[in-house]
């Protein structure tokens, strides 16, 4: 089944400490949260029953834990799913483990429930994980927004980005309290540093790929018809 990716050397009689070097990947829970105790689990494992190399969240967006040998896979499967409560990964030509991004849980651009549906699909298709029913890897990854900070277009097959629904609503009166200054840009990520007053022409219109977006000196106003939804601005 999916999970582990084996790996040989062509010489064991030459190089016995690497003559197997599998790779296990570990699912990673919804949006990647982890508590300080489950990390320290993962690496006691590894410690105990692997090379203690690492790679946490490559492409596929796994766990994957470097280096062991075949005696030590069914042994290293039961401490995760009876112990930690956490099943392999996918790999080979079967359905990839699904990932997402932080979604509703600490993102105010997040359209959708992304760590709900990631969790359901990685349900629904659990078996498709283990025992494969693809052709070839197949990738689900779920952006909450157009940001897209799972890049799921470039990294998946399967592609599910959030956006919001109908007409655009523009608050007037906060955009001129933006320009203002009575809110700090970029959330005050860059309050540390002096780069002048705030320009939106220059920082948030004229950085459309559309250019649907125009300003008046008192009112903002988009196209919908050609807004792209990409949340540059």
């Amino acid at each position: 089944g999916g999970g582990v990716i084996g790996r040989y050397c062509d010489q064991p009689e030459i190089f016995p400490g690497v003559a197997h070097f599998h790779t296990v990947r570990v699912a990673q829970p919804s949006g990647k949260y982890y508590t300080s105790d489950y990390l320290r689990s993962i690496m006691d494992i590894w410690d105990l029953r692997g090379s203690g190399l690492t790679n946490m969240h490559g492409s596929t967006g796994d766990i994957v834990l470097l280096g062991t040998t075949t005696p030590q896979l069914e042994e290293i499967f039961h401490d995760l799913t009876h112990n930690l409560n956490t099943d392999l990964g996918g790999s080979g030509s079967n359905l990839r483990t699904p990932a997402d991004c932080l979604g509703k849980s600490r993102c105010e651009f997040a359209c959708y429930d992304t760590q709900d549906v990631c969790h359901t699909l990685t349900n629904d298709y659990q078996d498709e994980l283990h025992r494969p029913a693809f052709p070839y890897k197949f990738k689900f990854k779920f952006d909450g927004c157009p940001n897209g900070c799972v890049a799921s277009i470039a990294r998946s097959d399967f592609s599910v980005i959030g956006t919001w629904k109908d007409d655009i609503r523009i608050d007037q009166e906060r955009v001129k309290a933006y320009v203002a200054g009575e809110f700090k840009a970029g959330g005050g990520s860059h309050a540390g540093r002096d780069w002048g007053k705030f320009d939106i022409v220059a920082e948030v219109v004229d950085r459309c790929p559309t250019g649907c977006m125009s300003y008046d000196g008192a009112k903002l106003t988009i196209d919908n018809s050609n807004c792209t939804r990409c949340m540059h601005c």
